[in-house]
């Protein structure tokens, strides 16, 4: 009730990275170990099921009994199963993801720096300074503020047009 609480989880993210790796190379295995089991009863089942009991007794694709090929096609997922556990992950484990990751890492971080500098050439951020020798074009709304109320004098050729505009 007074007593500090201690912090009882003292790994840091790499312990816990190699925890969680362990644990699922863990959970691999076991369920490899599971598969052959299950493969060796269901061999064993076909085999009693076909031989014993004569269940399709004349069924003989390609010459052989049908649990031939049965337990043939088996074997061949529980060689993918091995394959995929002990080969594979060696080859494309958590070391080889991490390397991959870090190349495409780096690649996206060159292409985004020669975009970057792509940018910037063709639309520099202080454009150089040209220098205009024509004099500016003076708008009415740049005219000093006494000049833009003064009415303009009537013109003879628009004798209808109003003083103001």
């Amino acid at each position: 009730m007074f007593s500090k609480k201690k912090n009882t989880s003292k790994l840091d993210a790499e312990q816990r990275e190699l925890y969680e790796n362990a644990r699922k190379r863990t959970l691999q295995k076991k369920r490899l170990f599971q598969h052959f089991i299950i493969f060796l009863i269901g061999a064993v089942f076909l085999i009693v099921l076909n031989v014993v009991i004569g269940y399709k007794e004349n069924f003989m694709p390609l010459g052989y009994n049908w649990f031939v090929w049965a337990i043939l096609i088996w074997s061949f997922l529980l060689l993918a199963h091995v394959f995929n556990v002990f080969i594979t992950n060696k080859f494309l484990g958590k070391e080889w993801q991490d390397k991959q990751m870090s190349k495409l890492v780096q690649k996206q971080k060159e292409k985004i720096a020669k975009m970057q500098k792509q940018v910037e050439q063709d639309f520099p951020a202080n454009p150089p300074l040209h220098k205009n020798t024509a004099e500016p074009e003076v708008k009415p709304e740049l005219k000093a503020d006494n000049e833009r109320f003064k009415p303009k004098p009537n013109q003879p050729d628009k004798p209808d047009q109003p003083y103001n505009t």
